[in-house]
């Protein structure tokens, strides 16, 4: 209900908006038009009346007024003759404004009583009036022309029109014009109505979608419909579904691999801890054999909480170097030297590929992280390629950059998880003690050295760790 209620008022609004507004301008429009096509059909009408009364009215002043006779008999004949007596009524006047002949046949002596022709016995000016007729209350345009005789006004030429016609042509073309609007606003009404439902329905879906994933439906998909930004919008959606889905799945992992993973070293120090303090025949290797697992139990532990402590850094943003002038060699060797031997004890033979003096010039760095960086992945290697009984470590000079690289001969990793092993929490089908973020807080430490991290296997088998880092280093903030 409440979805269907939203949807609605995105209706509302996207008309009111957005609609609305083109509507009122049409409107404005087609009323602007109306107004001025009307405008010119009275205004058309009223020229051609002044038109006709000005000619006749030279003519009359030119060559008629030279005696009252000759203006009468002209004047009779003139309205006998006129042609246009099925819509303009023409009619002559004397200076008191009362009819002496019309073409209609009014009664001489009737007064047509319109303002026009006072007006033009008063200025000697053409004049117009469009209104009603004060005795037919008939809508007229009517136009008066005075008649001069030695320089004074003897009559008035007087045009009058009927607008019924005309106002008849108007009304259809207002409604045409309307019609025409009315039509273009439907359809703009409609083209709308189908645009806005075509986006809320997939908006409505995609936000019920958004909801059940909200809500804990990790992993769902909306299906695809659309090929515009919508089905882009979509896509999107259910890239991050699934992508939260993976994170979620592979947080549970981590949870349940690091209670795992801390409760055997703490199993293994309580064990052995009531079993030395029961133990009351005082066997000395009894002791040292107990005391030497605690304390490769609690080193363990001590990584996990650091590798922990290290990713909750990451997380906030408190994840930093302390950089200084380092030599990269010495770091590696020191990590050589350090599992060497603890790789002997396992059976795997750790080798390394001297670098001679090359690599003497000290570069910008953090050691502690680098070396972090060297121990775990010496560690990785043993624990995931340690069948091969073989790790292979250089260091070499490749243009401008320093490259590691640490090799093992063990199964490998599967194609299919190497675009995620690098990811935090990821521990893949291997069944290796961990907590699945070591690496990824390996590639954290290179980046911010402004090196490369990258994982891959070797042709000839086994798993491959490549280091760069550039001699002169830039550090990510």
């Amino acid at each position: 209900m409440k979805n269907r209620l939203k949807v609605r008022g995105l209706r509302q609004r996207w008309m009111i908006s957005s609609v609305a507004p083109v509507i009122l301008l049409l409107v404005l429009i087609a009323a602007a038009v109306c107004a001025g096509i009307v405008s010119s059909y009275y205004s058309s009408a009223q020229s051609t009346l002044e038109t006709k009364a000005k000619t006749g009215a030279d003519y009359f002043n030119t060559y008629v007024m030279s005696n009252y006779s000759e203006y009468y008999r002209s004047a009779m004949l003139y309205t006998a003759n006129f042609d246009a007596v099925d819509h303009i009524e023409l009619q002559f006047l004397n200076s008191s404004g009362r009819i002496e002949t019309a073409s209609s046949g009014l009664t001489a002596g009737a007064s047509p009583d319109t303002p026009e022709i006072q007006r033009a016995l008063n200025s000697g000016e053409l004049t117009a009036y469009s209104g009603r007729d004060p005795s037919t209350n008939e809508s007229i345009l009517a136009v008066s022309a005075p008649l001069k005789f030695n320089n004074s006004i003897v009559g008035v030429m007087r045009y009058v029109a009927s607008t019924r016609n005309l106002d008849r042509q108007a009304l259809v073309t207002v409604l045409i014009i309307a019609a025409i609007t009315l039509l273009i606003i439907a359809l703009l009404i409609i083209s709308n109505l189908i645009f806005i439902n075509n986006v809320v329905a997939p908006v409505a879906e995609v936000t019920e979608a958004a909801k059940r994933i909200s809500g804990g439906s990790y992993g769902i998909q909306i299906p695809n419909k659309y090929s515009d930004e919508m089905g882009e919008l979509v896509d999107n959606i259910n890239d991050m579904s699934l992508k939260i889905s993976q994170s979620e799945k592979m947080q549970t992992e981590f949870i349940s691999s690091v209670s795992h993973e801390l409760r055997t070293p703490l199993t293994a120090i309580n064990g052995w801890g009531e079993t030395l303090l029961g133990d009351d025949s005082g066997d000395i290797r009894q002791l040292r054999r107990g005391l030497r697992i605690i304390l490769k139990e609690s080193r363990r532990l001590a990584n996990m909480v650091e590798e922990l402590l290290e990713f909750s850094k990451m997380q906030d943003g408190r994840f930093t170097l302390q950089v200084e002038e380092m030599d990269l060699q010495a770091e590696l060797e020191d990590a050589i030297y350090t599992y060497r031997e603890l790789f002997k004890q396992d059976g795997i033979t750790l080798e390394y590929e001297e670098a001679g003096e090359l690599y003497t010039d000290p570069i910008s760095g953090d050691p502690e992280r680098l070396k972090q960086v060297l121990c775990n992945v010496l560690d990785n290697a043993a624990k995931h390629g340690g069948s091969g009984k073989r790790i292979i470590t250089s260091l070499k000079q490749e243009e401008d950059d320093y490259v590691i690289r640490i090799r093992d001969f063990g199964p490998g990793i599967p194609e299919a998880e190497l675009p995620y092993v690098k990811q935090k929490f990821y521990k893949g089908s291997s069944k290796a003690r961990g907590s699945g973020i070591g690496l990824a807080v390996c590639d954290e430490i290179i980046n911010l050295h402004g090196g490369q991290f990258d994982i891959g296997n070797a042709e000839d088998g086994g798993a491959i760790v490549t280091i760069r880092l550039p001699m002169e280093h830039r550090t990510e903030e």
